[in-house]
């Protein structure tokens, strides 16, 4: 159990920098999510075929896989599309609603009862988000962007979930990135029709942070927080997730000053989020230890 918080806390580090990477790769968020998922297979089944761990698995699996990876491809869409519209900051706070949307998807999803604890930390987090954006109204598209984002992001870990139950980690994460990256192939045509990129080919600085956001944060990133799936509950490892705004906002504090547009509200409103998170995980941790 203390391996699995382990892993997950890594994993949610290295998710910390992707709102950083976000801002600073100049691409689209479509494209930048595309090239994203591409490196990020490539890097999978170059690793099974060194190992010699090819996953082979019935068609009816991978349509389901690849339809949750579909899942995820938007979530990172909506997630960069929300910091282009307003900043790393902003979406990172939005990002933390994950805790209330996975207290409504999950019991759904598993056909089990509503955990008021779990709805009343999740509202917790939600007044934290309310009182932050009453600093400033002109992020209006971003928040509703971020907001869609994390609802996506709540449904994408109940329904890996069930997966890892019969399917090994590796075969999961393999067939889900490129099942993102074939589904949003095919979607990537229309986007851009309707919201044309400025340049379609990544330069070389773009390229360079290409190649961290997908080998570390989530290729690592993906073992990482799938390995703990397998011991914590989806509303556990999303709540956790909470702790990425806290990473992604110091740094976009360091190398962006964005503090230096944010009032007392935005601080009031992160301290109720990070309460939420730590009541969460010390409850699992004193319950399971």
């Amino acid at each position: 159990m203390k391996t699995a918080f382990i892993r997950l806390h890594l994993a949610v580090l290295l998710a910390g920098f992707t709102g950083v990477l976000g801002r600073l790769i100049t691409l689209n968020e479509a494209l930048l999510v595309w090239y994203r998922l591409l490196f990020s297979a490539l890097a999978l089944w170059l690793i099974v075929s060194v190992k010699k761990t090819v996953p082979v698995l019935p068609f009816k699996t991978i349509l389901r896989i690849f339809g949750v990876g579909l899942i995820a491809a938007l979530h990172w869409v909506s997630f960069y599309g929300a910091i282009k519209y307003s900043n790393v900051s902003v979406t990172l706070v939005c990002f933390s609603s994950i805790g209330f949307f996975t207290a409504l998807v999950e019991p759904v999803l598993e056909k089990k009862k509503l955990a008021l604890r779990e709805i009343g930390l999740g509202l917790l987090v939600m007044a934290g988000i309310f009182i932050i954006f009453q600093f400033d109204s002109k992020y209006k598209t971003g928040i509703l962007i971020g907001i869609v984002s994390a609802f996506l992001a709540a449904v994408f870990p109940v329904l890996n979930r069930q997966l890892l139950q019969k399917i090994s980690v590796e075969s999961l994460v393999t067939y889900e990135l490129t099942g993102g990256f074939l589904s949003l192939s095919l979607l990537l045509p229309v986007y851009n029709y309707f919201f044309p990129a400025a340049n379609y080919i990544p330069g070389l600085q773009d390229l360079g942070w290409l190649l961290i956001l997908a080998v570390f944060c989530t290729v690592w990133a993906f073992y990482l927080s799938s390995y703990a799936l397998q011991h914590l509950s989806a509303f556990t490892v999303n709540l956790s997730y909470n702790l990425e705004p806290v990473y992604g906002i110091l740094l976009a504090f360091l190398l962006f000053k964005e503090n230096e547009y944010l009032g007392l509200s935005f601080y009031v409103g992160l301290l109720l989020i990070v309460t939420a998170v730590f009541i969460q995980l010390f409850s699992v941790w004193k319950k399971r230890a």
